[in-house]
């Protein structure tokens, strides 16, 4: 055990002390008090990106938008045409009523009564085992350092000179803008693109990069890019913003081959470890490319110190930094160590169509491996797709020699919920048979899953050597 610095008070002292109040230092927290630690959360603010600037509050204005779509399309269903306009100022204080709302469970007093006591301010580490937040001096045994990521700014010549918003901003919004320029196609991008399009802005969407969601499978990109063309997004891909500047009240936005006018401006382009104003020097723990440097057990240069979520420089989803949390939380508090690293993360975008992931996708697959079979079937051939008149998407499944799945893509109204399945099946080692033979409730569009299994594996028994062998054995019954 610490010796006890002079002037210091037991209260100040914790079995692990969380820095970050996001995902993963929440999930860190509430684990390590589950086994009868002692926790400190020192962070900022409770919650992290994904409540206040990300996950929550994108995901409710998403659902809005698509309640303005759907009104619109209502005349083909058979109701009377007519549009309610949007009442934005309405909408956002509906966001911000289920940011409070998910905030409610991840407050001071809500961690407290959990038996997590928790540090508001600002943090940096004082030496090896002590941190200052606020007025308080608080040592550990041990840390988890998960202080998430912030918005990259690109270095665009007049960026500095112009308002401009990112996703820590535009929810702050109390005025639909008129038109919206969002430079940046990543998820990100895409989700708030459509989102004001729906809702009634003229969007244009800039990336140097040739598609949207550049790091989808190409076939997915493909499709959702015709989705945002369809619904009045302009689209300038492979095309680089030089310049930027102010237009009376406006922002004019040049590239290459464009010049374009808009009232708001969405920088999207992407984002990078917060580690600044850390002390992390004085903590003896190293930064590499502008994360926090671990081991494969999440262990910072500083053995006392583990790093989860985003901060690490990995993928960065509120999932995977939840899972790190625990991780971490459990490598720095019991024996042994498991890793911390997964090279195979499923991921979402929530767009419409919602386009995910899971494994290695295609391209990867045929560029590894010599015994790869992909199969696929269209959302139209999903009854559940019909009755829901959305039949945009597909679902793709990757697989080896004997049908052990090892990759999926899904574009569907319920792709985030329907990958999960599929992640659990490729982190299992599970095949199309397995799949298949595992009922499946109709109808959902999760029950594509069984309809593709089970026609890839009678494909498989009743073809080549194995159909010869099957239609044998019929003839002996």
């Amino acid at each position: 055990m610490m010796g006890i610095v002079a002037g210091e008070s037991p209260a100040d002292r914790y079995d692990l002390v969380v820095i970050g109040g996001g995902s993963a230092g929440l999930t860190a927290a509430s684990f390590a008090t589950q086994i009868g630690a002692k926790v400190l959360i020192a962070a900022e603010r409770l919650g992290g990106d994904c409540t206040w600037t990300g996950c929550i509050p994108s995901k409710a204005l998403i659902r809005i938008a698509r309640l303005a779509r759907d009104q619109r399309r209502a005349v083909d269903g058979g109701f009377a045409s007519g549009s309610i306009p949007i009442d934005f100022p309405r909408a956002m204080a509906e966001v911000h009523a289920v940011i409070a709302r998910v905030y409610s469970f991840e407050t001071p007093e809500a961690l407290t009564t959990r038996g997590i006591d928790v540090a508001i301010g600002t943090v940096h580490f004082l030496d090896r085992k002590t941190i200052e937040a606020g007025d308080r001096r608080i040592r550990g045994e041990r840390f988890v350092l998960c202080t998430g990521a912030g918005p990259v700014i690109p270095a665009i010549p007049g960026l500095g000179g112009v308002e401009y918003l990112t996703y820590e901003t535009v929810f702050d919004l109390t005025r639909l803008p008129t038109s919206l320029i969002v430079i940046g196609a990543g998820a990100t991008g895409v989700e708030i693109a459509q989102t004001f399009a729906r809702l009634g802005s003229r969007v244009s969407l800039i990336d140097q990069r040739p598609s949207v969601l550049p790091d989808a499978d190409p076939d997915a990109s493909a499709l959702l890019q015709k989705r945002l063309a369809s619904e009045g997004i302009s689209l300038h891909l492979s095309e680089s913003v030089t310049s930027v500047a102010g237009e009376g009240p406006f922002v004019r936005v040049e590239t290459g081959a464009a010049r374009l006018q808009t009232d708001s401006l969405l920088v999207a382009a992407g984002r990078r470890p917060r580690i600044g104003g850390l002390g992390l020097e004085r903590a003896g723990i190293e930064a590499r490319g502008g994360a926090i440097r671990v081991t494969k057990n999440l262990q910072t240069t500083n053995p006392l110190v583990y790093a989860a979520g985003d901060v690490t420089g990995g993928p960065q989803f509120t999932h995977y930094a939840g899972w790190q949390g625990y991780i971490a939380a459990r490598n720095a508090l019991l024996p042994g160590s498991e890793e911390g690293q997964r090279r195979n993360v499923p991921w979402a975008a929530f767009t419409d169509p919602e386009v995910a992931q899971a494994g290695i996708n295609e391209a990867a697959a045929r560029a590894q491996f010599k015994d790869v079979r992909v199969h696929r079937i269209e959302l139209e051939r999903v009854d559940r797709a019909e009755t829901e008149d959305e039949r945009d998407g597909f679902l793709k499944l990757v697989t080896r020699d004997g049908g052990k799945v090892i990759g999926a893509t899904v574009v569907s109204r319920a792709a985030g919920e329907t990958i999960n399945e599929l992640a659990l099946a490729i982190d299992r080692g599970l095949t199309l048979s397995d799949l298949a033979s595992t009922i499946h409730v109709y109808p959902t569009f999760g029950f594509a899953v069984q309809q593709l299994a089970a026609d890839a594996s009678l494909e498989a028994a009743t073809s080549g050597t194995r159909g010869k062998m099957t239609r044998a054995l019929r003839h002996l019954s």
